[in-house]
């Protein structure tokens, strides 16, 4: 029998390490560029004959286990699974919406906090390693929302589980790597949208409420201070979270600091690693050994791992152990910008197309495209 599994429900089987073959059926490029990890790849086109090929590659992969197919949105491996079925396999299951709405996939994971009155979310955007954030204050009973994705949904029901209602939404920085749900939750909500004052500087063509470096965001007795931190994008800030948490965006990672080709590009990257090094130094490195760095991203594999940690659990580090653990941190300028510009990593897909987007010089054509260009893990550390 063939059954439907959501992709959540796959999350937790892969979490909870039950016992079952993952098979993937799309073409093998599209397999080597983005896959789930443990995925056996067993290309299936509907219309072509289902050969002994397949049937003794699926025999030696399954191992007798329970088997669920995948594949990109859902329609290859459905046919699949009920060739399976007539060959014989009676525990067969097929994950809806494929990898597209694998690609949707969220944990939401607090942080703990010293005030007792703070609260802070961390929404992983698992296929992805997008981080956004909720963060409030249960006494005003509001919340701010920070880098939030196109699944702005998923943002609304954290702050209401939490009893939270969203005043306002803010962006660290134009975002290459996906498409931000920033202005589009600000509009869903009748709430201002936030980004750093310089973002003029990269022609951003909606409206916006510009926050100034040092300026404050009250909630109640919570505070959210704005800080300047260019380097990966000339209008990046950073948000400091009443003295206990830094929302870094792409300035500093767990695992690295943010590339800077992306806007700068090629020839003028050493300047934009220029900024980010006065930015991580002169800003960043100021604060106290115990701040909480919160990042935008996680870095993720091919085969869909996280670099650091594991999805579920938070993704976040003590600034003092970044500042012993993290080799970038302690090079000198010089050397800081020539690792930055020599050890240039694969440029996300469509991040052009995705920056005119996020600036709003052309908006995507429809929901599909915007689906498209957002498939495969983010690429913004260096």
């Amino acid at each position: 029998m063939v059954t439907q599994l959501s992709p959540e429900r796959l999350a937790e089987m892969i979490d909870s390490d039950e016992s079952f073959t993952l098979v993937d059926t799309r073409p093998e490029d599209s397999y080597e560029g983005w896959r789930i990890h443990g995925a056996e790849n067993v290309p299936f086109d509907p219309h072509d004959e289902f050969g002994d090929e397949k049937t003794e590659r699926i025999e030696a992969a399954s191992n007798g286990d329970s088997i669920v197919a995948i594949c990109g949105k859902g329609l290859t491996s459905t046919p699949f699974g009920f060739e399976l079925e007539q060959r014989g396999y009676d525990d067969v299951a097929v994950v809806k919406g494929g990898m597209e709405d694998w690609s949707k996939v969220y944990e939401v994971v607090p942080v703990e906090t010293a005030n007792e009155d703070l609260v802070v979310l961390q929404l992983q955007r698992r296929a992805k390693g997008c981080l956004g954030y909720v963060v409030g204050s249960t006494a005003a009973e509001s919340a701010v929302v920070v880098d939030p994705t196109r699944q702005t949904d998923q943002f609304k029901i954290a702050a209401e589980e939490a009893g939270l209602a969203i005043e306002r939404v803010l962006d660290t920085h134009v975002h290459a790597d996906h498409i931000s749900g920033g202005r589009k939750l600000a509009t869903e909500l009748d709430v201002p949208y936030h980004l750093g004052e310089r973002a003029s500087e990269r022609g951003v063509e909606y409206d916006y409420e510009p926050l100034v470096d040092g300026e404050t965001i009250a909630l109640g007795d919570v505070e959210i201070e704005t800080l300047q931190t260019p380097g990966h994008t000339t209008e990046m800030v950073n948000y400091l979270v009443d003295g206990e948490a830094l929302l870094t965006g792409d300035t500093l990672f767990v695992e690295s600091v943010g590339r800077t080709e992306l806007q700068f590009g090629d020839e003028d990257a050493a300047n934009g690693a220029e900024l980010l090094y006065e930015s991580l130094h002169d800003t960043v490195l100021e604060l106290p050994d115990e701040t909480r760095i919160l990042p935008g991203h996680v870095s993720v594999t091919a085969d869909n791992r996280y670099e650091v940690g594991s999805p579920g659990e938070l993704i976040g580090a003590r600034l003092g152990d970044l500042r012993d653990d993290l080799e970038l941190l302690g090079l000198d300028e010089d050397e800081f910008v020539d690792r930055i510009v020599e050890n240039d990593p694969e440029k996300p897909p469509n991040y052009e197309r995705v920056i005119e987007i996020n600036t709003g010089t052309e908006p995507p054509d429809d929901e599909s495209e915007a689906t498209e260009l957002e498939l495969g893990p983010n690429n913004c550390a260096a």
